[in-house]
């Protein structure tokens, strides 16, 4: 049943309904903690069974933006606990069965303090040693776990997959490569997006709509009504398949996922688009790891956040042959989970 609490929970299912499967190297328990505006997040915590009676470092794990703990972020938490790490897989605040009304938004600062209340819960477990514990975001939370390094002292280490930067996605449009919006693109987004608002302020709801809008050469803007759609158009754009071939499949498909099941609100790309996310990114100083694919379309975002980390200590790691998506489930045996784990045992020690 729903909580009506808006910064409760809105569920905690107890039995395992993840996209992979459970392993018998880990132990497993559902968790909640509240972050810094008292919404209360729900999350998966993992811990390896032979952690022993002693303290061991530990991560935080999100993404991918608009994806829940059972998808992506649960296997990567569950996999480098097998090698050793106290992991939290968990859902960003209005999204999966974390809190926070209305459903279905993101916000550059909020999801940022996501994070860094990840950290408060991991750091109060007896059984993690506070003074090593990192970040791991996949996809859109790359960027979230990155400005949450900048400004999060407490944090060690910061590892992205395949990130996208969401302020520069919703802001400039994600393009091949680049880029994507003109100046006179951008003014024409926001202007439908704050005609959306009077719209919304009329019903008294809030419309859903695909966060990635097009701008035609005329200027008119446009939004599909769901992210991905029930079925696939003939030759689809291949990162569009990419996507659809993940949530949309019994693959990667989750009910509780935004991009399995429906959209965000319409007006969430305006949290981002004057918000960039990566403003202090000179100002990390911690170890970072930044893993994308060689093929994937969002490889520009992580290069570009590369060049902008002021780190001494810094990697990135390009996937030879893999694309976006391929980063999110293994299924093409290509998620670097050695460089990930070898990044945290060197630098959480």
């Amino acid at each position: 049943a729903q909580n009506t609490n808006p910064n409760e929970p809105v569920s905690m299912v107890t039995e395992w309904d993840k996209t992979f499967p459970q392993s018998n190297k880990v132990d497993h328990r559902k968790v909640t903690f509240k972050n810094r505006y008292g919404i209360t997040l729900l999350a998966d915590l993992y811990l390896p069974k032979d952690r022993a009676n002693h303290k061991v470092a530990a991560s935080a794990v999100s993404g991918p933006f608009g994806a829940v703990k059972e998808q992506s972020s649960g296997l990567y938490a569950q996999t480098m606990a097998e090698r050793g790490f106290i992991t939290l897989a968990f859902d960003p605040s209005f999204t999966g069965e974390s809190g926070g009304q209305p459903r279905d938004v993101a916000s550059p600062d909020i999801n940022t303090e996501d994070f860094s209340a990840a950290v408060d819960y991991l750091g109060l477990l007896p059984e993690v040693d506070r003074t090593r514990i990192g970040l791991l975001g996949i996809c859109g939370w790359g960027g979230m776990a990155l400005n949450a390094a900048a400004g999060d002292t407490r944090v060690k280490a910061v590892a992205t997959s395949v990130m996208y930067d969401m302020s520069r996605a919703m802001g400039h449009g994600v393009g091949a490569g680049k880029d994507r919006y003109t100046t006179a693109d951008r003014r024409a987004v926001l202007k439908y997006l704050n005609e959306q608002r009077w719209k919304d302020a009329e019903s008294g709801s809030y419309a859903h709509a695909n966060h990635d809008i097009y701008v035609d050469k005329e200027g008119h803007v446009t939004a599909a009504a769901r992210t991905l759609p029930e079925a696939l158009p003939e030759n689809p754009n291949p990162v569009l398949k990419e996507f659809f071939d993940y949530y949309r499949m019994p693959r990667g498909f989750h009910p509780r996922s935004v991009n399995s099941a429906s959209a965000w609100t319409s007006t969430m790309p305006l949290s981002f688009m004057n918000m960039p996310l990566l403003s202090y990114a000179s100002e990390i100083t911690i170890p970072t790891l930044i893993v994308t694919g060689e093929k994937a379309h969002s490889r520009y975002f992580a290069e570009g956040a590369f060049k902008a980390v002021g780190s001494a200590h810094k990697t990135l790691v390009i996937v030879p042959g893999a694309n976006h998506v391929d980063l999110y489930d293994n299924a093409a045996h290509k998620i670097p989970f050695d460089k990930f784990d070898q990044f945290y045992k060197t630098n959480l020690k």
